[in-house]
């Protein structure tokens, strides 16, 4: 008979504890510690194999790293290019990739309409939140005529789901949700931290034998994490994240963590009535179309993976009307900001100390780049001195210190992306001069090395 025990768990954080307290000593918060019965399994064979008699117990031995054989990992390129990229090239045999957002992001519209256009592949849709009829309705919607084979099933015990997947035999399975779960193993609510691991446990071991790719779609706490213990981000393949504003139409995949490729990838995507459309070109939506200059607005090259990416940044300098200044930054660390700020009125002389700085990155996209340093002061400048900078001329410099321009990565690249969309001048680096061909580029491209050399160009 198998072996029970109960344990405390806490619910923010996945911690564990043989008896209850009432500070989470992992992730300080109180009284989140729940108790919740855990059964030890007496058998290790798989739930999803009926069949034992063919399971053979493998014994692993150490071998030098020059005897082990490689071979590349198989990939299932997907008509979704965005998605693709994001993964890494296409989805990997055998792996586990949890998808996380807020509620109405488009998590479920997104793996629906992969499971959906899919062209020849049977797929297993999973769902523990919605009714068939719901499902049937979202498709008919996004997919009126498939591509795929695609399967829907409504079920909520893994048990069942691994009996269902044993006679179909899919190629790809998706859950929606992992938290609403269940196994008959863990005496405990669906959604429970030790529910969460277990169903995550069982669904990596399908994954990993049977070597079927599994999508898990996860919830996330009023804090943007990831729902359930912090070990289940450990456990899977990859991470993504489907960021975004509901009332906005678009929306970003981003790969928070992947074994089988960057994690620095970027996916963008618009929400529309019939399903989510992919954007091939980035820096069209993030840049605002004006016909005259305005003060306080540049352009930044900045890069997101293997992407360059042009985006808007956005300043407002004004009086403060309060004794105390007030800082604010929307896309942009805030830190950082206070750094430029403070370079500025140190090596520049711009007395910013009484002024209320807002900064905005257009489009709703946050940018961890430092090569936006230079686009960023020039913007505040520009709204400061009231003087507005062309919006033919791009940015693609980070800011020291002592105020010297530093070199950035891919520069060529950001600059390609610039004369693609019709920049007449970029301001680069002096020391990402060496090994750029000038004479392949109509832009005209500035190399400065001090932050008062740029304001001299720019306002004489």
């Amino acid at each position: 008979m198998a072996k029970v025990k109960s344990a405390y768990f806490c619910q923010s954080c996945g911690y564990e504890s043989p008896k209850w307290l009432g500070k989470c000593p992992a992730c300080q918060q109180w009284n989140t510690f729940v108790e919740e019965i855990t059964e030890k399994k007496s058998s290790g064979v798989p739930d999803w194999k009926s069949d034992t008699s063919s399971i053979k117990p493998r014994v692993n031995k150490p071998q030098k790293v020059q005897e082990i054989t490689y071979t590349e990992e198989q990939r299932l390129i997907t008509p979704d290019k965005e998605l693709n990229r994001v993964l890494g090239g296409g989805i990997v045999s055998g792996s586990l990739i949890l998808i996380g957002g807020e509620p109405g992001i488009g998590k479920s519209t997104l793996m629906l309409q992969l499971a959906l256009t899919l062209p020849k592949i049977k797929v297993l849709y999973v769902s523990g939140e919605e009714s068939e009829q719901q499902i049937k309705l979202r498709a008919e919607r996004i997919t009126p005529h498939p591509l795929s084979e695609c399967f829907i099933l409504t079920e909520t015990s893994t048990q069942n789901i691994f009996k269902q997947i044993e006679v179909l035999e899919p190629n790809i399975v998706v859950v929606d949700s992992i938290q609403t779960l269940h196994s008959a193993h863990i005496e405990s609510t669906p959604g429970s931290v030790s529910q969460v691991r277990e169903c995550t446990a069982e669904l990596m071991r399908f994954a990993k034998e049977s070597n079927t790719p599994v999508f898990l779609i996860g919830h996330i706490t009023k804090d943007g994490m990831i729902a359930g213990p912090k070990i289940l981000e450990h456990m899977v393949d990859t991470v993504l994240q489907f960021e975004g504003d509901r009332h906005h139409v678009y929306r970003i995949l981003r790969a928070i963590k992947n074994r089988f490729g960057s994690s620095a990838e970027l996916g963008i995507y618009e929400m529309q009535g019939n399903g989510l459309r992919e954007v091939s070109n980035p820096s069209e939506i993030l840049l605002s179309l004006r016909e005259e200059a305005l003060s306080g607005v540049t352009v930044s090259a900045t890069m997101e993976g293997m992407r360059p990416i042009l985006i808007e940044t956005q300043a407002l300098v004004s009086n403060s009307p309060y004794g105390t200044p007030q800082r604010s930054s929307t896309g942009f660390d805030t830190k950082r900001m206070n750094m430029l700020l403070a370079v500025l009125e140190k090596r520049c002389g711009f007395k910013l100390g009484a002024k209320d700085v807002f900064l905005n990155i257009a489009g709703g996209i946050r940018i961890e780049d430092p090569s936006i340093d230079l686009g960023l002061i020039a913007a505040i400048i520009s709204s400061h001195e009231d003087m507005p900078i062309s919006h033919k001329i791009c940015f693609a410099a980070e800011v020291g210190l002592s105020g010297e321009i530093r070199a950035v990565t891919r520069i060529e690249q950001r600059i390609a992306e610039a004369e693609k969309l019709g920049f007449e001048q970029i301001f680069i680096s002096k020391y990402n001069k060496k090994g750029i061909d000038f004479g392949k580029y109509s832009i005209n491209i500035q190399p400065v090395s001090k932050v008062e050399e740029v304001f001299e160009l720019l306002f004489g």
